[in-house]
């Protein structure tokens, strides 16, 4: 990994509602803060629908934020001025989930991959143009030909260094990696995480990067924050969190984690959580976990636990921990 400097992003108290009707409201992000410094990858994970992607799309600028700030090298980045946008824009990135719906059908790779450098000005002439896409194609693994193609011509592993090399075009600092290989092959997705950590070792960059596959988070974080409805609930370093986690819902993620080794596995004790995850358009009062927790107090009922350092950078949002 590269070597960790000054913060390059912090979110502070991010809010992401979504209005459903007059009187429903969807709080997809509920009062998230944390911060990433350069060089660094944070894994953020967690189950379908507990929010990581708009936390995601809100922190780069996709979505507006409701409340909260997102402060990149000091400056909110949705406070800012026209030009300072623009340049935001070109220093963070984001690659998408999906290579099938994030690439434009009707246009080449080559296409696809220039537009970014053709909205910044990023060249001076169509020959130092096609030579910036060739370079891009062969630094995440394809070859010069496929600038020709269409994206309906190429596989899903393809698509999605297409997608990489669209984002790194524009020579960002920071990239936004929206659970990147969920949509891939099981034999292309350790291709396409070990390109990502080649990649920021060679061209510094830092990393969020969104997953829901607690093995690959732990093969390529820093650090690891744990979401739940909306929630940061516990944010440790990768060794610390996947060693001694503290959290009930995390404790019961990592369970979920299978072991290569069968006799392991066959005398480990998977943690089944009870309910369902409630609505985020109805949360319940206090901790949200405490419905499916076994070790929910009375006062998990009625506030909602903040998120506590522990000691050496671990937080945990736990009345168990919180004395």
């Amino acid at each position: 990994m590269a070597k960790l400097h000054e913060e390059l992003i912090q979110v502070n108290n991010l809010k992401k509602y979504f209005r459903i009707s007059r009187k429903s409201v969807l709080k997809a992000v509920d009062d998230v803060s944390f911060s990433i410094k350069k060089g660094e990858t944070l894994g953020l994970v967690g189950e379908s629908g507990c929010g990581k992607s708009t936390c995601g799309r809100t922190v780069v600028g996709l979505y507006d934020a409701t409340g909260g700030s997102v402060l990149y090298e000091g400056k909110d980045v949705h406070r800012l001025k026209k030009d300072e946008k623009l340049q935001f824009k070109k220093n963070a990135q984001y690659i998408f989930q999906d290579p099938y719906a994030s690439l434009d059908p009707r246009m080449t790779i080559g296409d696809i991959i220039g537009e970014g450098m053709d909205v910044h000005q990023m060249h001076s002439n169509e020959k130092e143009r096609t030579a910036r896409i060739h370079e891009l194609l062969e630094l995440v693994g394809l070859n010069p030909e496929h600038a020709v193609r269409y994206p309906h011509e190429l596989s899903g592993g393809q698509r999605q260094r297409v997608g990489i090399a669209r984002a790194l075009a524009v020579e960002p600092e920071f990239i936004v990696c929206d659970e990147p290989i969920s949509a891939l092959d099981v034999s292309i997705q350790a291709q396409i995480v070990n390109l990502l950590i080649e990649l920021q070792e060679n061209l510094d960059l830092t990393y969020l990067f969104i997953s829901h596959d607690l093995s690959m988070v732990k093969h390529i974080s820093n650090r690891v924050a744990v979401m739940y409805l909306g929630v940061i609930v516990e944010l440790a370093s990768s060794e610390e969190l996947y060693k001694n986690a503290l959290h009930p819902y995390t404790k019961a993620l990592m369970s979920a984690i299978p072991v290569p080794d069968p006799d392991v596995e066959s005398s480990r004790e998977r943690i089944i959580l009870p309910g369902d995850v409630p609505s985020p358009i109805n949360p319940p009062p206090g901790c949200k976990f405490q419905g499916r927790c076994k070790y929910a107090m009375p006062i998990c009922k009625e506030k909602t636990p903040e998120l506590v350092d522990q000691g050496d950078g671990h937080f945990v949002s736990c009345y168990l921990h919180n004395k």
